[in-house]
């Protein structure tokens, strides 16, 4: 075994991320304590040997090809390593195609499992996330998978990333509202405009800031805060059953925004009631699942491996 690696498992816990929360397109994020467990470990034999459980276990491939594993290897040449080879376990809780940030989740779990399999590696967070936009170029969600919290994320002139992490109000309590139903975000994003209407930019923009603000001091403000003009309305041909729950949400007084490209809708509250609340409004509706799930303080980070 080379001396450039850890001889023994490393276990990276990475969280599901809910992105845009209504105006912040392509650039706000809020991790959610929702986590994906990777074990990894670096073999003398060449390859990798993968094994999945749990969400989606029955729809990714074994192999090279695994999001997983991709991301390993674009950090593993980042860092100027490569190891013989390894094997990859993944034990998903994020749900996929939700609008949950599973891909974003296996990007960023991926990339710091191999940097903690690194002895003394200096592949900072900077550079990561820079790796990270190449296989997922907004970085919205990776941003929140990496350091947790709420971020706020951009791209510079020349494509690279940047982010800050903020501590949400510790009133604020998300509750997601996930349907059976899945839809890929390319589908998503296919149905965007090339441009959109200067008011409604105007909206956004003044929404966006204080979304910030009300999401980090007075989330009093959240629904205000949370109103969108760009891409919700835009989008709702292709979730129409979301965003007429997200509506009714909000017209009972409750931040509501659809997760990211959706089509799972996230509400943000400071009320204690807002379980009770979302779930009387969705209990005549089939086929969704209301969960109550604090926001998370971690990004992806490594755990001690747990002994049976």
């Amino acid at each position: 075994m080379t001396d450039e690696f850890r001889s023994g498992p490393v276990r990276i816990l990475v969280p599901a991320s809910s992105a845009n929360i209504g105006p912040g397109f392509d650039s706000l994020g809020l991790a959610l304590s929702v986590y994906d467990e990777l074990i990894a470990m670096v073999t003398e034999d060449e390859g990798v040997l993968v094994e999945v459980a749990g969400e989606g276990a029955a729809d990714v491939p074994r192999d090279e090809h695994h999001l997983v594993v991709r991301a390993m290897n674009a950090a593993f040449e980042a860092m100027g390593v490569q190891p013989p080879g390894f094997v990859l376990r993944c034990r998903n809780v994020i749900p996929h195609g939700r609008g949950l940030g599973s891909s974003a989740a296996a990007i960023i779990g991926g990339m710091v499992l191999a940097r903690a399999m690194v002895v003394n590696s200096n592949f900072d967070d900077e550079a990561l996330l820079a790796t990270a936009t190449t296989m997922e170029s907004h970085p919205d969600n990776l941003a929140a998978a990496l350091h947790g919290g709420f971020t706020v994320a951009w791209l510079d002139d020349h494509g690279h990333p940047g982010a800050v992490r903020l501590d949400p109000h510790v009133s604020v309590r998300a509750v997601l509202v996930v349907p059976v139903d899945t839809l890929p975000t390319v589908t998503a994003r296919e149905v965007l405009p090339d441009s959109v209407n200067y008011a409604h930019a105007s909206h956004n923009l003044a929404r966006s800031a204080l979304l910030v603000h009300a999401l980090t001091t007075q989330p009093e403000l959240l629904l205000e805060a949370t109103s969108d003009r760009l891409h919700q309305q835009t989008r709702a041909g292709v979730y129409p059953e979301s965003v007429s729950l997200m509506e009714q949400i909000r017209r009972a007084g409750h931040a509501a925004a659809i997760s990211g490209a959706g089509p799972s809708v996230l509400v943000l509250s400071e009320s204690p009631h807002a379980l009770h609340a979302v779930e009387k409004i969705v209990s005549g509706l089939t086929g969704w699942a209301v969960h109550e799930i604090p926001i998370g303080a971690l990004g992806a980070h490594e755990s001690p491996l747990e002994i049976p």
